[in-house]
C-alpha cells in the first residue's frame, strides 16, 4: 500500500494557512504598560483557529506513522540483530543516522543565532521529529511482557472533560438597547416631571377679538450626570497548566467574563451609587412603587401576575409603555404554579424551542439579582439606557508581584460602563408582600 504525499501535503498547506491567520490576529493584540489587551472578538477568533490547527496537526501526525508503518512493512524481514550483522549489516542503518547533538547544529532555529551575532536566546524552541527519534534509535520491537514499576501496564488514559456549570441565560442587559460612548462621564436630563395641557384650541377666543390661546404644558427636568464606572476581577494560574490544558484556560476566560455579566445585573438593578458603584433603577428617586397587598380581593384576591399588571398601568398612566419585567426565580415560579379552585394553571407558558418567556406581552427576565419579593416593571429602553465605554475583555500579564520569576501569569476581566435613568417614572417598583385581604 503506498503512502498519499498528496493528501499530507494538502494538509501541510491547509495547517500553514490557519498559523498564518492566527499570526496576524496575535499581532493585532494592543500592549499597553506591558500588559497584552485582548478583545473577545479577537480571543474567540485565535481560539477557534487554535482549535482547528491542533486537529489539522493531529491528522498530520496520523499520516505520519501510517507512512512509517506503511515503510515498516515493505522492509525485508530481519530475524534478530545478530542475523543482520551476519548478513553484513554491521550496524550500518544506524551508523549513517545523526545523534541528536547533530540534529540540533544542523537546525534552523540553532542556526539562527548566527554564532552568537544574533543573541543567545533561539527564536523558537528546538523540536525532535519523531521520525528523527526513531533514526537515532531505531525500531522498537512489540514484546508481550508487562513493564515493572510505573506505570505498571500498557493502554490509554482517557480524560474526561471538566463539567463547566450551567450559566445564568437571561439577563437584565438584554431589556435595553445598549449605547456605546467614548466619554469619562455622561451629562443627560432627567425628567422628574410632566403636566400634559394639550387640548382642542379655536381660532379666536369667544369674542372673536383674538386668536385663542393655547394652553401650556409643563416639564420638570434635573441635569443628572452618569459617570463610567469599571467592574473587573482576576485569577491567577501557572503558565504551564494553561499551556497543558487549554480547555482549562477556556474555562477561566469564560467564567470570569461570566463572573462580570452577574455583577452587572446587580449593578444595573441595585448599584447604590456610592464610591464606583452604578446607581441602580432601584435606587434612583422618583421610581414609582406598588403592593400587591393593595390588589382588588373580589370576586377573587388579586395574585402576584395581577400586581404586575396593575404595576404596568402605573407605566402606562405616566405615558411610558413598559418593556419589561424583572423578578426573582422564586417569585416567578409561584406565578407560573398559580391554579385555579379547578387545579388548572392560570398562566400557559409556550414550550416550543426559543419561546420566549413572557408575562402581561412584556418579556422576563428571571434573575437572582434581583431580592425575592421585589419585581421591577418599566420601560427600559425608553426610561434608561445603558452606556458601554468598554466591552467586556480578558488581559494577560505576568507583571504582577514576583509573578514573573514563578512561571504564573495574572488574567483580568474588565469592562466600563454607565447607567442613565432619565425617567425615573416609568418604572414600577413592584413589592410582593402578601396577598390582598
Amino acid at each position: 500500500m503506498s503512502f498519499d504525499e498528496s493528501r499530507l501535503r494538502e494538509l501541510q498547506g491547509a495547517l500553514r494557512e490557519k498559523m498564518s491567520v492566527n499570526k496576524e490576529i496575535a499581532d493585532s493584540f494592543r500592549v499597553e504598560d506591558g500588559t497584552v489587551i485582548v478583545s473577545t472578538d479577537q480571543k474567540s477568533a485565535f481560539d477557534s483557529n487554535m482549535r482547528d490547527i491542533k486537529e489539522i496537526k493531529s491528522l498530520i501526525d496520523g499520516l505520519q506513522n501510517m507512512q512509517t508503518i506503511d515503510a515498516w512493512g515493505t522492509e525485508a524481514p530481519v530475524e534478530s540483530l545478530a542475523a543482520a550483522v551476519a548478513a553484513g549489516d554491521s550496524l550500518g542503518r544506524y551508523a549513517s543516522s545523526k545523534s541528536i547533538g547533530s540534529l540540533f547544529l544542523d537546525s534552523a532555529e540553532f542556526k539562527a543565532l548566527a554564532g552568537g551575532r544574533n543573541g543567545a536566546n533561539m527564536p523558537s524552541p528546538f523540536v525532535l521529529n519523531r521520525g528523527d527519534i526513531a533514526g537515532v534509535w531505531g525500531q522498537k520491537d512489540l514484546y508481550s511482557g508487562l513493564p515493572t514499576g510505573t506505570p505498571a501496564s500498557f493502554g490509554t488514559i482517557e480524560r474526561d472533560p471538566i463539567v463547566v456549570p450551567p450559566m445564568r441565560t437571561r439577563r437584565v442587559r438584554d431589556l435595553f438597547p445598549v449605547r456605546t460612548t467614548t466619554a469619562a462621564v455622561v451629562e443627560y436630563f432627567q425628567m422628574t416631571g410632566f403636566t400634559n395641557n394639550a387640548s382642542s384650541v379655536a381660532e379666536r377666543n369667544g369674542a372673536n377679538s383674538a386668536y385663542a390661546l393655547k394652553p401650556q404644558s409643563s416639564f420638570a427636568f434635573v441635569g443628572q450626570q452618569a459617570p463610567i464606572r469599571t467592574l473587573a476581577h482576576w485569577e491567577a494560574a501557572h503558565r504551564n497548566v494553561l499551556a497543558d490544558e487549554p480547555q482549562l484556560r477556556s474555562i477561566i476566560d469564560n467564567e470570569l467574563l461570566y463572573g462580570l455579566r452577574l455583577q452587572e445585573d446587580t449593578q444595573i438593578l441595585n448599584g447604590n451609587g456610592v464610591g464606583e458603584n452604578l446607581t441602580g433603577i432601584l435606587q434612583t428617586s422618583g421610581i414609582q412603587t406598588y403592593s400587591w397587598s393593595s390588589g382588588a380581593t373580589l370576586p377573587v384576591p388579586d395574585t402576584k401576575a395581577d400586581a404586575i399588571r396593575r404595576a404596568a398601568t402605573l407605566a402606562y398612566l405616566a405615558y411610558y409603555e413598559p418593556t419589561g419585567v424583572v423578578v426573582h426565580p422564586n417569585d416567578w415560579e409561584d406565578i407560573e404554579l398559580t391554579k385555579n379552585s379547578q387545579g388548572t394553571y392560570l398562566m400557559a407558558m409556550s414550550m416550543q424551542v426559543g419561546s420566549e418567556a413572557r408575562i402581561w406581552r412584556m418579556p422576563i427576565v428571571d434573575t437572582p439579582a434581583i431580592a425575592e419579593g421585589t419585581s421591577l416593571v418599566g420601560a427600559f429602553g425608553t426610561g434608561a439606557q445603558i452606556y458601554d465605554r468598554e466591552e467586556a475583555s480578558i488581559r494577560i500579564s505576568e507583571q504582577h508581584s514576583d509573578f514573573f520569576v514563578r512561571n504564573a501569569i495574572v488574567i483580568l476581566a474588565e469592562q466600563r460602563l454607565a447607567l442613565a435613568v432619565k425617567r425615573p417614572e416609568s418604572f414600577v417598583k413592584v413589592t410582593f408582600n402578601s396577598a390582598p385581604a
